[in-house]
């Protein structure tokens, strides 16, 4: 996955993913392939599961 993709998967802005991807926790990319950075998706999927809080979905809201 590129950083577009991960961005995309997370719900964040691009920018935010650059934040994330700094983190110590954040798993280590898989290849950089000319100036862009690749991550395997097992990885960031078991990132998010570890460490992403679930956003509320229409269910969970009051009212």
């Amino acid at each position: 996955m590129g950083p577009y993709e991960i961005a995309q998967r997370m719900g964040v802005s691009r920018q935010r993913f650059q934040q994330l991807a700094r983190y110590p926790t954040f798993p280590k990319p898989y290849q950089e392939l000319r100036g862009m950075k690749v991550w395997l998706a097992e990885d960031i999927e078991a990132w998010i599961k570890e460490y992403r809080q679930p956003r509320p979905t229409e269910d969970d809201r009051p009212g």
